[in-house]
């Protein structure tokens, strides 16, 4: 078929052509168009209804040429096959939907002869009931008027009859204490009582009951006044009397009264666990579930009561708000001071389910009495908890920080044991268990406080808990707050002699001093990252920045440092003094030793030496000279000593020697003793040999010296530089102080005639 339609268009296709052209451009330039003809059908067209063969092979034979049909029979050929093939893949595809399509038809022709035979059985029946129907009809027609008369009798006949049973009944229900059903009777037949009370029979009726009813109401009342009616029966009886058409506004603050009475009760129960002189046995949630159990649930029933039973009365709702307002203020009272008991820091988890079920519980009369104030002052006592809470851990931290400052100042005090017993631990040791129980009682405090923020926790959702709580009350009031306090109480150790820094160990001040460092460091940005972190901290309203508690912290650690410094050199320069004052230095003897003192201040710089390695890192020093141990102190090593003491000097030399001096010190360096130093062991050390060489030169000038004196100090003096040099930072500082020591004590002496230095140096070795 296609390849014949192809065939067609090919020889039409000339005659058509110019046509469709013209039909084109008459639809371009909007021409009328021409009235089309109808076409005939072609019988030479193969996809034609109107196809005939013969015709078709005969004009085949007619207009194409041999091979142009052998042609033409190929192609048709291949598209005979070609639909065979289709054909073919087709029915293979879709054998199985044909086998589906089938059964289902055969199945269906089952299924409805099936129920073709069930229909007429329907139809049959149909009739069958129809035609048994018309003759019941037919005969109950005559019957019908009376059985509906027969029927109304009765039903008069059976309220007439609960009409003269109803004073037994009502007694019966009285001595059974079955109320409601008794006044449920009456209600029924009150209004058919008060229609017909013109009649006598109607009117005994009626006067019984009202006697009845009244006994009845009487006991209702009496409820009120036992002490023993649960709040359930006393709303109750108040419905029954309500229905009994007694006085609302007096039903009202009965039924008040006595769940005030109720209530009181439960709060006495309450009180009574905190007025006993005993520890309080119960803990915190047991009394939370006990108050919630009697006292929330009791209140919650009388709130629902009141409001069903007086729900047209609105004028009475001011009346409630103000029961409940004040009965819960005498629970909250309660409720305050027992978790202020709670005073312990180990278990938080008992608190917070405490105060969740406290809060859980009061959202229960938020929806019942929407007016009340209960359930904010419920959150607000949650509140003040949670803050109370942080006040008390904060307080924990401290005395935690404070007992381990104790037991590192007595594992610094105690003595060290012989060989064979444990060696105590060393200052990197003390700082790293001091750092770590300090970081680990954080994380542990943390971990506490982060109950209030659990998902599980209602009170959690509210904006004070994701907010202020966060922010305010745990990083500021609690983290910021502690590290604050650890840098306070380690300035407290700078205090002056006398006061409590007076008796603080030098070793102390320099481990606090390192402590504070590190905090500044490290630990202080770690700390506030994991509470910004578990806490999902914004910072919405101001908090501490990160570098001023860093800065605060260096602050703190800059001032114990220099403190120690001070401490230790006050400690050596008491020793010199002591040994520059306590001697004759005009008439002692020629020296032959080195004095004691100048040995156990080289011990004592070099234990510190060693003390503050073990906490500080070296630091820089200038580069040493090569003869730094033998430099030579004499009375000749300045200027003014050169001129004074030349075999040229006559009194009357025209150069004054003290001038010389003056002018030898505008061109030295400063030396500033009581600088800040730097947290490095060099900078420690140089500032300690500094206060100490100048206590020692201050005391020399106090001093008169004669010619051993003066040569007992040269000896002094020689020995300090052959060890002290080592541990300054610039040597030239500790020449320039033993230089003016020297000189000093030369310019104090009677008989200036120094020590040579070949001397000096023997004694010196030998000591």
């Amino acid at each position: 078929r296609n390849l014949s339609g192809s065939v067609g268009e090919s020889l039409l296709s000339g005659s058509s052509s110019p046509g469709r052209k013209r039909r084109l451009l008459r639809l371009y330039y909007s021409a009328a168009p021409e009235p089309q003809q109808e076409e005939q059908p072609d019988p030479c067209d193969i996809n034609g209804a109107q196809f005939d063969p013969e015709l078709y092979l005969n004009k085949l034979r007619k207009e194409c040429s041999l091979n142009e049909l052998m042609d033409q029979e190929s192609c048709m050929v291949r598209q005979i096959r070609s639909l065979d093939s289709d054909m073919q893949t087709l029915v293979y595809e879709n054998y199985n939907k044909f086998i589906s399509a089938t059964d289902t038809i055969r199945k269906m022709k089952n299924d409805f002869k099936k129920m073709e035979d069930e229909m007429d059985c329907l139809s049959t029946n149909m009739a069958a009931i129809t035609e048994f129907s018309a003759r019941i009809s037919g005969t109950l027609q005559d019957q019908h008027a009376q059985i509906t008369k027969l029927s109304g009798v009765h039903t008069l006949l059976r309220k007439l009859q609960f009409l003269f049973e109803l004073p037994a009944r009502l007694n019966k229900c009285l001595e059974l204490q079955a109320y409601a059903q008794a006044v449920s009777s009456h209600c029924r037949a009150r209004c058919v009582l008060q229609q017909y009370s013109h009649m006598p029979s109607f009117r005994g009726i009626q006067d019984d009951c009202h006697a009845i009813m009244e006994r009845l109401a009487q006991q209702l009342r009496q409820k009120f006044r036992d002490g023993g009616t649960s709040a359930k029966e006393l709303s109750e009886c108040v419905e029954l009397l309500l229905q009994l058409d007694e006085p609302a506004e007096e039903l009202c603050d009965k039924f008040l009264s006595h769940a005030q009475t109720r209530l009181e009760a439960d709060l006495q129960g309450l009180e009574a666990e905190l007025r006993d002189s005993a520890p309080i046995d119960t803990d915190i949630l047991e009394f939370i579930d006990r108050g919630c159990n009697e006292f929330v649930s009791n209140l919650c029933l009388v709130i629902a009561s009141y409001q069903e039973l007086f729900v047209n009365r609105p004028q009475e709702g001011d009346k409630l708000l103000v029961f409940v307002d004040t009965l819960a203020a005498r629970y909250f009272s309660l409720v305050e001071r027992r978790i202020q008991e709670e005073k312990g820091v180990g278990d938080n988890s008992l608190l917070v389910r405490a105060l969740d079920r406290f809060h859980r519980r009061l959202q229960a009369v938020s929806k019942l009495l929407p007016g009340s104030a209960v359930p904010s002052q419920g959150t607000e006592i949650v509140i003040q908890a949670a803050r109370e809470r942080i006040k008390q851990y904060l307080s924990a931290l401290q005395s935690f920080y404070l007992d381990s400052l104790t037991d590192v100042r007595q594992a610094l005090a105690a003595p060290r044991g012989p060989p064979g017993k444990e060696a105590p631990p060393s200052l990197p040791d003390l700082l790293t268990s001091l750092s770590n129980s300090i970081l680990n009682q954080i994380k542990s405090v943390l971990a506490s406080v982060h109950l209030f923020t659990a998902k599980d926790i209602t009170f959690s959702s509210k904006p004070y808990f994701k907010g202020e709580f966060c922010s305010q009350g745990v990083r500021e009031g609690l983290v910021v707050s502690f590290i604050k306090f650890i840098c306070q109480s380690s300035r407290q150790f700078c205090e002056s002699a006398g006061d409590r820094g007076g008796s603080t160990p030098p070793v102390l001040l320099l481990l606090l001093s390192r402590l504070c460092l590190d905090f500044e460091t490290s630990t202080i940005s770690y700390i506030l990252t994991l509470t910004d972190e578990q806490f999902l901290v914004q910072h919405h309203s101001p908090v501490t920045a990160v570098t001023a508690l860093c800065a605060e912290a260096r602050e703190a650690a800059q001032k114990l440092l220099n403190h120690y410094v001070k401490v230790q050199g006050l400690i050596i320069s008491q020793m010199l003094r002591k040994s520059v004052e306590t001697r004759d230095w005009v008439n002692t003897i020629e020296p032959r030793n080195v004095r004691a003192v100048m040995k156990r201040v080289v011990e004592d710089t070099t234990s510190i030496d060693v003390q503050v390695g073990l906490l500080y890192e070296e630091g820089v020093r200038k580069a040493h000279s090569s003869d730094s141990s033998k430099r030579t102190f004499s009375v000749y090593s300045s200027s003014r000593q050169q001129i004074r003491y030349a075999p040229s000097y006559t009194p009357s030399a025209p150069m004054d020697t003290n001038l010389l001096s003056n002018i030898h010190k505008l061109f030295s360096e400063r030396i500033d003793i009581f600088s800040p130093v730097e947290f490095n062991k060099v900078s420690v050390l140089t500032g300690i040999i500094k206060i100490s060489l100048k206590t020692f030169l201050e005391c020399v000038r106090l001093r008169t010296f004669g010619r051993y004196g003066l040569q007992q100090i040269q000896v002094d003096c020689h020995y300090l530089q052959m060890y002290l040099w080592r541990f300054v930072s610039d040597e030239n500082l500790v020449h320039f102080l033993l230089d003016e020591i020297v000189g000093s004590a030369a310019h104090r002496c009677l008989d200036p005639s120094p020590m040579e230095q070949s001397v000096i140096e023997v004694i010196c070795e030998r000591g």
